[in-house]
């Protein structure tokens, strides 16, 4: 019996001095960051970029409203070729890929969207018409953008992966759906599009006693003052795209909406139903 207590022992010492020698596990690191600045009508950002996840932060320099929509471009294609596919009616081809990107900020402030860039060809577009319309990228917004493979690292060493949300917002044709209600404070949305047409999210205070249809009429003409203040999202991803965005609330009313438009009538997707108001307490 004590040779069989001094074997346990020694097992046990053993164990233990292996588990000292093991390295603790690294957390992975932060997302990759870029920054586009937005002005009309046009983009100022980097021509290259590494592949992975990657917080893009942009900054609407004025005096309009601006998203930025990444679209990657398979197939060998350009960015002229999106420009003839964008003047047709109906859906993008298979080649172009609304891979998502920051929603609307007011003029002098930013929004953030984090999503994870796969290498390959990509144009980065705003499709908004307000005033006037006619689509910013007809304007002169969209500019190309590579993104390369990520750098090699060494074995074990983690990459970087989308942060952890704590609600999630799936889009649908033509609904916002929430997995849980909006309560006041930062809270990070994981943003995923259902199968059908590409989707955003575009996130707007209302000002006290305003609706959200008086916001949907402004945004078309921009006359007099705005009833609320944008304050970002995600913009246009396809079907099985995830990203993430963080917003502050505070009490108050908050509208959620589409901005897309239609692949079947043509339409911006709110003028379809896709618009939804919710109240923060």
């Amino acid at each position: 019996m004590r040779s069989l207590f001094l074997s346990m022992g020694a097992a046990a010492m053993l164990t233990a001095a292996c588990q000292s020698k093991q390295k603790p596990v690294a957390p992975p690191p932060p997302p990759a960051s870029m920054t586009i600045h937005a002005k009309d009508y046009s983009f100022d950002a980097p021509n290259e970029v590494s592949a992975g996840v990657t917080t893009v932060h942009l900054v609407n320099d004025g005096p309009g409203l601006h998203h930025a929509i990444f679209v990657r471009l398979d197939s060998a294609k350009t960015v002229a070729d999106l420009l003839d596919a964008l003047k047709k009616p109906g859906a993008l081809p298979a080649w172009a890929l609304f891979a998502g990107g920051p929603n609307v900020p007011e003029p002098g402030t930013a929004s953030d969207a984090t999503l994870d860039l796969a290498p390959g060809n990509y144009a980065i577009i705003c499709i908004l018409n307000m005033p006037g319309g006619v689509p910013h990228f007809m304007r002169g917004m969209v500019r190309p953008l590579t993104v390369t493979a990520a750098p090699a690292t060494a074995a074990g060493t983690p990459k970087a992966v989308l942060p952890v949300a704590d609600n999630m917002i799936t889009l649908i044709d033509y609904t916002f759906a929430l997995a849980k209600p909006i309560t006041t404070g930062t809270h990070t949305f994981q943003v995923v599009t259902a199968l059908g047409q590409p989707h955003e999210v575009l996130v707007v205070r209302l000002n006290a006693g305003k609706t959200g249809q008086q916001y949907v009429d402004w945004i078309q003409s921009m006359r007099g003052p705005a009833p609320g203040r944008a304050m970002g999202g995600t913009a246009a991803a396809a079907a099985g795209v995830a990203q993430l965005f963080t917003i502050t609330f505070e009490p108050g009313d908050y509208l959620l909406i589409c901005l897309v438009p239609d692949a079947k009538n043509g339409k911006l997707h709110f003028m379809n139903g896709m618009m939804q108001v919710v109240t923060v307490k």
